[in-house]
């Protein structure tokens, strides 16, 4: 079994990535660095250059986020998915045998995460497995 976290190096996002390391290293599981890097329209060129630059910034983020991990003797698997962070995310839970996903809130209202389909609001209602949803620190 493993965690998965959805990291995007949002304020939310790092703070979930702390609670994900502590439950990795709680449970004895590795950590699943997930980021979705499904990138806007469909066609030509400039599609494959902007998807192949939003790939390349989800890399880094991610290299950030395993030298954490590292540095609390998590061990991780990095992936960068050309789907949208929701069904990354579901996607590789499946794959990894998952036993939460892990994600960091923007401090939006329910309401507006309903509207505007917010990725823990879609995880929660579609996810076969616990979602852990951790707060922005006020």
């Amino acid at each position: 079994m493993s965690l998965v976290l959805g990291y995007d190096e949002s304020p939310g996002a790092v703070r979930a990535l702390h609670v994900a390391i502590e439950l990795s290293a709680a449970l004895g599981e590795p950590l699943v660095l997930v980021y979705g890097a499904a990138a806007p329209g469909a066609l030509g060129e400039e599609y494959r250059s902007h998807q192949e630059a939003v790939r390349e910034s989800g890399r880094k983020v991610l290299d950030q986020a395993v030298d954490v991990a590292a540095g609390a003797g998590v061990p991780t698997t990095v992936e960068v998915i050309d789907e949208k962070p929701a069904q990354a995310l579901l996607d590789a839970a499946s794959r990894h045998g998952a036993r939460f996903i892990v994600v960091g809130s923007w401090g939006e209202s329910p309401v507006r995460g309903a509207l505007l389909g917010s990725t823990p609001h879609k995880l929660l209602h579609l996810s076969p497995v616990p979602v852990i949803c951790v707060p922005m620190e006020q």
